[in-house]
C-alpha cells in the first residue's frame, strides 16, 4: 500500500478537512522530554487567519519543565503539512503537528524541541555544508501482556507478563514456543507471536502517510519488535517517530496488550535502542558518498569525528533517562564503545554495506535509544557532525573487529558511553557550544534542561531502595 499524500499547504489542508468530513482537529506536540501532548478544537475554527496568523492560544505553565504560572499563555502554530487522519477516535479527527510561539512577540518558543530541529535544518543551510537531511530512526519496542509496579516507603516493585516469555514454559497448559533471552531475532511463528500485530500498525502507518520499510521480532523475549519507516527529512522523521510510538501504543491497548520505548524493561536480556540513519544532501546530491573509508567522503568522515567526540555530551539528550545506562553495558550488543566500523554491530558508529550506490550511504548511530525527544536528538547529532565538519575532526582509525574480545589494554583505550545519567548530564554542561551555534539550541534551554534531569530523575533515582540491595544488604 503507497503511503498517504500529506497536504502541501494551508489551502490543501483545509481541502482535507472538508473532503474528509472531519468533526475535529487534533494538535499534538511533544513535551521537552518526547511525551506527545494534544488539545483538539471543531473543524470549524480552522480558517487560513487561524492557521498561519493567529494560532491557538493555551497553557504552557501545565506541561513539564515550560512556563510559570505567571507568563502561561502561549501559542499553538498548525504546521498543514503534517496532517494526517487519526485513525482512533469515533469522531472523524485530523492530527496535525503544531509549533509553540510566544504570544506577545510572536518568536518561537525557545522551548520548543519541534522548533530546536527545525532550527539545526536551517543552520545547516546556512554553513553551505548542504541544504537537506535524512534521518531514519530504527525503534525498537517491547509488547507486554500487561504489567504493574510501584513503590512506597515499605516497598517497590514491578511485574510483566508475556506469552513469549521463557519462564511461561513452566506454567500449566504451556504450548512450549517460548522465545529464550537473546534468541528472538526473526522467529517465525508460533515463536513469534506479534505478526499480526506489527502488521496492523504498519498498514495504520502507511495510511497516515509514513512509508513503512520492514517490521521484524528483534533479539530480546517477551514481544520485543522493529517497525523502520523510510528516512525523511530531520524534522519530518521526527514527527514521524512520534506518532509511530503513537500508534503502537494504542494499537497495543486495542489488543489488550501494553507497549513500552522503555530502554531496558528486562534484566537479562537486550534492551531496546534507536540506530539512526542519517546524511547531508546538497541540491539532490548525496554528501556522503566517496573514495575513502568504507565508501564514504572525505565530508562523511569528519562527519563522524564530530559526532565521536560529542557523543558523550549528545547522550544527554539521545539517552536521557536513569534507564537508559542500563542498556548501555557490556554483553548485550550495547554500543557503548565510541568507535566506528562498516558492518561491525559492535561499533557505535557503523556504515552500512548493503548497497553500492551513493545515495544510500549513510552513517548509522547506534547509542540512542527511544526513550529520547527524537527532535533534540536528531538535532544534537546533526549539530555536532556539522562540528566535525567545519573542524575537520578526524574519527580516528575504525575498528573492523569484535570489539567486545579486544584486549582489555587496548579496550581500556577506547572512549566509552557515560555510565549513567548524571555523567551524560555533567558532559553536556561542560561541552555544548557546538549545539548552541547559530541559536539552535539556545545555552537557556540547555540550563533548564539539566537543572530538571538532575532533579527530577537523577536525585529522585538514586535516592531510591531496589529489591537488589535487600538481596545483597539485608543480613550484612
Amino acid at each position: 500500500m503507497a503511503a498517504r499524500q500529506r497536504p502541501r499547504d494551508t489551502k490543501d489542508f483545509i481541502e482535507m478537512i472538508k473532503q474528509e468530513g472531519a468533526k475535529f482537529i487534533d494538535l499534538k506536540f511533544a513535551d521537552p522530554f518526547g511525551r506527545l501532548q494534544h488539545t483538539t478544537i471543531p473543524a470549524h475554527r480552522i480558517t487560513p487567519e487561524v492557521v498561519e496568523e493567529e494560532g491557538i492560544g493555551f497553557d504552557g505553565s501545565s506541561i513539564r519543565m515550560w512556563q510559570s504560572i505567571h507568563e502561561s499563555d502561549m501559542l499553538l502554530f498548525i504546521d498543514p503539512k503534517t496532517a494526517v487522519v487519526d485513525p482512533f477516535y469515533k469522531e472523524k479527527t485530523i492530527s496535525v503537528m503544531v509549533n509553540i510561539r510566544d504570544p506577545i512577540t510572536r518568536e518561537p518558543y525557545y522551548k520548543d524541541t519541534r522548533y530546536i530541529a527545525q532550527r539545526a535544518e536551517q543552520y545547516l543551510k546556512e554553513t553551505g555544508i548542504g541544504d537537506s537531511t535524512l534521518f531514519g530512526p530504527e525503534l525498537e519496542f517491547f509488547v507486554f501482556d500487561s504489567v504493574s509496579f510501584g513503590e512506597a516507603a515499605n516497598y517497590s516493585f514491578f511485574k510483566f507478563e508475556s506469552e513469549e516469555g521463557p519462564w511461561r514454559a513452566q506454567e500449566e497448559g504451556s504450548k512450549g514456543y517460548k522465545i529464550k533471552h537473546k534468541e528472538g531475532y526473526f522467529p517465525t511463528a508460533p515463536f513469534d507471536t506479534y505478526m499480526d500485530f506489527r502488521n496492523e500498525v504498519s498498514l495504520i502507518l502507511e495510511e497516515m502517510g509514513i512509508e513503512i520499510e520492514v517490521h521484524h521480532h528483534e533479539v530480546a523475549t517477551a514481544g520485543q519488535g522493529e517497525i523502520d519507516f523510510k528516512a525523511r527529512s530531520l524534522t519530518e522523521s521526527a514527527d514521524n517517530a512520534l506518532l509511530v510510538k503513537y500508534v503502537l501504543k494504542n494499537v497495543a491497548r486495542k489488543y489488550g496488550k501494553t507497549a513500552t520505548y522503555m530502554p531496558k524493561p528486562i534484566f537479562g536480556d537486550n534492551g531496546s535502542g534507536m540506530h539512526t540513519h542519517q546524511s547531508i544532501w546538497k541540491n539532490g546530491k548525496p554528501l556522503f558518498a566517496g573514495e575513502k573509508y568504507a565508501g564514504l567522503s572525505e565530508l562523511a568522515m569528519h562527519y563522524i569525528g564530530g559526532v565521536l567526540k560529542h557523543a558523550r555530551s549528545i547522550c544527554a539528550f539521545s539517552n536521557p533517562t536513569v534507564n537508559s545506562y542500563k542498556r548501555l553495558v557490556p554483553g548485550f550488543e550495547a554500543p557503548i564503545n565510541l568507535a566506528y566500523s562498516q558492518r561491525n554491530r559492535s561499533a557505535s558508529i557503523r556504515i552500512p554495506m548493503y548497497s553500492t550506490s551513493p545515495k544510500a550511504k549513510r552513517i548509522e548511530v547506534r547509542f540512542p535509544d527511544p526513550s529520547c525527544n527524537p527532535y533534540l536528538a536528531f538535532a544534537a547529532m546533526l549539530m555536532a557532525g556539522i562540528d566535525g565538519i567545519e573542524k575537520k575532526i578526524n574519527p580516528g582509525e575504525p575498528l573492523d573487529t569484535d570489539i567486545y574480545k579486544l584486549p582489555p589494554e587496548i579496550l581500556a583505550k577506547v572512549p566509552k558511553t557515560p555510565g549513567n545519567l548524571g555523567e551524560a548530564l555533567d558532559e553536556l554542561k561542560k561541552n555544548h557550544d557546538f549545539l548552541t551555534k547559530g541559536g539552535v539550541f539556545s545555552k537557556k534551554f540547555i540550563e533548564e534542561y539539566i537543572e530538571w534531569k538532575y532533579e527530577k530523575e537523577v536525585k529522585e533515582y538514586i535516592s531510591r531502595i531496589t529489591p537488589w540491595e535487600y538481596i545483597n544488604y539485608f543480613d550484612v
